[in-house]
């Protein structure tokens, strides 16, 4: 076997470890699971498990980053899409997701969501979802300054406008998932339409 064969192998395998730990941490949660859960998951022996990761954290820090590369890598913008219906297309992602082969945006945004709750007392997880955060809030700064520089936008302080996004985005997922309120991330869409992105327009345009 080649070496492109083995790194092609070795990707496919830790795909395969990933999608078995959300399979397992659906069904036992954060912190009952074991590496046998995420085992008996799989087809393959659990030792291919011990192969790529030092324990159970090792598996569930490369878990995280799995889960938010899912999302940051699936937003799908056309190069000639205006500003607003790019940050529309970005807080859309967000709040409604990607679709997937297997679980729904819902199912994921629930481990998701019960790893960032243990976050506090873990200091590399947290560094990990204050980074995801801050690219979150990073895109849709960069697409407001954009259209502030083309002109479509007023002038306002984007950085503040971006924080407010993020963070109406991450209250209703939680309230989705936690309060089992279905109707958050729609309300939390219009909510984000009308009192948010609409200012950014000038009176005359509103």
């Amino acid at each position: 076997m080649s070496e492109s064969e083995v790194e092609v192998d070795s990707k496919d395998t830790r795909e395969v470890i990933m999608e078995a730990t959300f399979r397992a941490l659906s069904e036992h949660g954060y912190k009952d699971l074991r590496v046998r859960d995420i085992g008996d998951e799989m087809e393959m022996s659990r030792q291919v498990i011990h192969y790529h990761f030092d324990g159970k954290y090792d598996l569930l820090s490369s878990f995280l980053e799995y889960i938010i590369d899912q999302y940051e890598g699936s937003v799908e913008v056309e190069g000639e899409t205006n500003p607003r219906s790019e940050l529309d297309a970005r807080i859309d992602q967000c709040l409604f997701g990607p679709e997937f082969d297997e679980f729904s945006h819902w199912d994921r945004m629930k481990v998701y969501h019960e790893l960032y709750a243990h976050a506090q007392n873990d200091e590399q997880h947290r560094e990990l979802f204050d980074d995801h955060y801050a690219r979150i809030q990073g895109s849709i700064v960069e697409v407001i300054e954009a259209g502030i520089a083309d002109g479509e936008f007023r002038e306002v302080n984007a950085e503040r406008m971006g924080q407010l996004v993020t963070d109406v985005i991450h209250a209703a997922r939680e309230r989705r998932i936690s309060l089992d309120h279905e109707d958050a991330p729609a309300e939390a869409r219009k909510a984000i339409d009308e009192f948010i992105l609409d200012s950014l327009y000038p009176p005359s345009r509103t």
